[in-house]
């Protein structure tokens, strides 16, 4: 009776091992929130690492670049997980343009799974000065470093 119970305990927590998130192993791009970063230096490690696509999967008429990560890939940025990453650097070729009018100064970021607020605490717990922008209310955030 007690090896069955053991058993049965045993294959649950076996089974159940691949549901549970594994925090471990993602790339985390906290850091890069300090705004201090190029959007090429930002958008090409990642390219370079395979942690994004290095085609972008939309370009917005400002020529704003979003970049899918890549399949299997698991970034964060401060404990969210990354929906697209995005950045623009004129007269830069990692970029593509977009058919409007295109952005005067640098801009990088992520658009994070979560509700504005609680990336905005984190950023500010963070001591991070990038802006916080709701792309869907209580769904998506978007934390960008821009070009004062």
């Amino acid at each position: 009776m007690a090896t069955r119970l053991l058993k049965a305990l045993t294959a649950l927590l076996v089974s159940g091992a691949g549901f549970c998130p594994v925090v471990a192993h993602a790339y985390a791009l906290d850091a890069q929130f300090d705004c201090r970063a190029r959007p090429h230096a930002f958008i090409g490690q990642l390219i370079n690492s395979q942690y994004i696509d290095p085609n972008p999967m939309h370009v917005e008429a400002n020529s704003v670049n979003a970049f899918r990560p890549a399949h299997g890939s698991d970034i964060t940025a401060f404990g969210f997980r990354v929906y697209a990453v995005i950045g623009y650097e004129q007269d830069d070729g990692l970029f593509k343009k977009g058919p409007g009018q295109a952005l005067t100064g640098p801009l990088y970021g992520a658009v994070l799974s979560a509700p504005s607020e609680a990336v905005e605490s984190r950023l500010r717990e963070a001591g991070s000065n990038a802006t916080v922008r709701t792309v869907i209310p209580l769904l998506l955030t978007a934390v960008v470093c821009s070009a004062a």
